[in-house]
Order: C-alpha cells, then sequence, then structure tokens
C-alpha cells in the first residue's frame, strides 16, 4: 500500500492505494493512475515518485 495525494480543485487529500492494482501510470502533465478494476486516479506525486513508492513497499515486504 502507498500514500499519495488526490489532486482535485476543491483541496489536495491523502489516500492509501493498493500499489498491486496498478495497470498504467501515465504523466499529461498531471500524473494519472489506471487500475486494473477500471478506476483512476490523477494525483500530485509524478510518475517517478509512484514508482519509488511503489518499490519502496515492494521491497518492505519481500526483504524480511
Amino acid at each position: 500500500m502507498i500514500k499519495l495525494t488526490k489532486l482535485n480543485r476543491s483541496n489536495n487529500d491523502t489516500f492509501i492505494l493498493n500499489c498491486e492494482l496498478i495497470e498504467t501510470i501515465e504523466e499529461r502533465p498531471d500524473t494519472t493512475i489506471h487500475l486494473v478494476n477500471g478506476k483512476h486516479f490523477v494525483v500530485a506525486e509524478c510518475s517517478a515518485e509512484v514508482v519509488a513508492k511503489v518499490v519502496e513497499y515492494k521491497r518492505s515486504i519481500y526483504s524480511r
């Protein structure tokens, strides 16, 4: 699970995303994360930050 910041007009809320559901990440110019279930989120983090968070999460699981 990774913590991200939802990008919307009213305020920037943080949320926790199950990174196992990520199908694609696009920057156009905002970062959009598409999930395997068809949902998508526009986030404040760039794609490199999202990938780094996923790698960090995976390392924390598999390094045990």
